[in-house]
């Protein structure tokens, strides 16, 4: 394959070392760390408004979760090896330590607050049900199938206790991905302090709008009524959250420009030139201004519910497209000038290879049935069967 350089580059740079791939890997932390952080507004700071997205929340930080490290294991040689790290841990390595990080927020944080919260349906359902999903279910309960007020009482504290760390641990695993960027001095494109803040909140506008989509097409595909209480509340975070992501992104821009070092006249090439579209057009106008106007048009003036659903839906369209088309500038974009500043080089994404275009359709495709999965285990939503179904299995008294 015959790549396009402009200027002088050093042999080990004309060829791109991290692929599309490595766009997906922070774009999809991004999804978890924001869904989890929108299902602890409900949890920790009461907000009732956004209660019909908890759980939802919750498994799709989980889908995604389960998906993440996929991206790193196929870019991998020898992707065998990467259960070394923890036998053998590398602490000067950020690449390596990110592996602790990763296993810390999915067993300690996640999984234990998705359990805790569906504790008493689990229980409830592994004696209702009949057959294979009985023995799911069974399995589900870890031998805690005893329901009593008491334990319900200790399910609900640890459960908020569980949530208040995921918190910090959800800004730690995105956050840590940026400081990786960040982290490496040698590229100028990267190495800015507010790298892991800017992924931080760019992670949770990329995961409210993500789990606003979901409600509204999963109530949609169930034929509910989408609460539009719920769906004002979240779209009000998320323009908000955005309007603090895109300052903190304009602060970055008037620091490069106002210093004007050596590398700027080569980062401003690039700009106008190889990252026009996928920057300016896309990312800038399309998925950051766009949005914003839009959200901020329905806190304005006042549309018919029909009207602020479609709107709605259009922003957070908008807005995931925005937030990918930050990550793939980030990890493209900082790879296709030399270190040297004298030369320029090409991005060509193959199709059906390990790190191709069908590699990575499919890798965003696999959360989504994980999701469905997982939505059809432990239903996210209250409708009167499980309740009738809960009713059934009492509720003993703490002795």
């Amino acid at each position: 394959m015959q790549i396009p350089v402009q200027g002088f580059m050093y042999p080990n740079e004309v060829e791109l070392q991290w692929s599309v791939l490595i766009v997906l890997y922070p774009f999809i932390t991004g999804l978890v760390a924001g869904a989890f952080i929108l299902a602890s507004l409900e949890r920790v700071f009461r907000v009732e408004a956004v209660k019909p997205t908890y759980r939802l929340a919750l498994l799709t930080a989980l889908s995604f979760l389960l998906v993440a490290p996929l991206p790193l294991q196929l870019h991998l040689g020898h992707p065998e090896r990467s259960l070394e790290m923890y036998l053998t841990p590398h602490r000067s390595s950020a690449m390596a330590m990110f592996g602790f990080v990763y296993l810390w927020y999915l067993m300690a944080v996640l999984l234990l607050e998705i359990w805790l919260d569906y504790r008493c349906d689990i229980v409830v359902k592994s004696k209702t049900e009949k057959g294979l999903p009985r023995l799911i279910y069974k399995i589900l309960t870890l031998g805690s199938d005893v329901l009593t007020e008491r334990s319900l009482r200790i399910d609900e504290r640890l459960g908020y206790f569980i949530t208040l760390i995921g918190i910090p641990s959800a800004f730690l695993l995105h956050g840590y991905v940026g400081f990786i960027f960040g982290s490496v001095k040698a590229n100028r494109w990267w190495s800015s302090p507010l790298m892991p803040i800017v992924f931080i909140f760019s992670a949770m506008v990329s995961g409210i709008a993500a789990v606003m989509l979901l409600y509204m097409l999963s109530s949609r595909l169930r034929r509910q009524q989408i609460d539009i209480r719920c769906l004002d509340k979240i779209a009000q975070d998320l323009m908000y959250t955005f309007i603090i992501d895109f300052s903190l992104e304009m602060l970055d821009l008037l620091q490069r420009i106002y210093e004007a070092d050596e590398s700027f006249r080569s980062l401003d090439f690039m700009v106008h030139t190889r990252l026009w579209t996928s920057q300016v057009i896309v990312q800038i106008l399309l998925g950051t201004l766009t949005p914003i106007a839009l959200l901020g048009l329905t806190q304005l003036f006042s549309f018919t519910d029909s009207v602020r659903k479609r709107i709605y839906a259009l922003a957070g369209c908008l807005t995931v497209i925005g937030i990918f088309a930050m990550r793939w500038n980030v990890v493209i974009g900082g790879q296709l000038f030399s270190k040297s500043f004298l030369g320029y080089t090409s991005y060509k994404m193959g199709f059906a290879t390990r790190e191709g275009l069908l590699t990575a359709i499919i890798l965003m495709i696999l959360p989504f049935i994980i999701l469905w999965i997982l939505v059809k285990i432990l239903p996210p939503w209250t409708d009167a069967e499980s309740i009738s179904a809960s009713e059934e299995i009492p509720v003993h008294a703490a002795s």
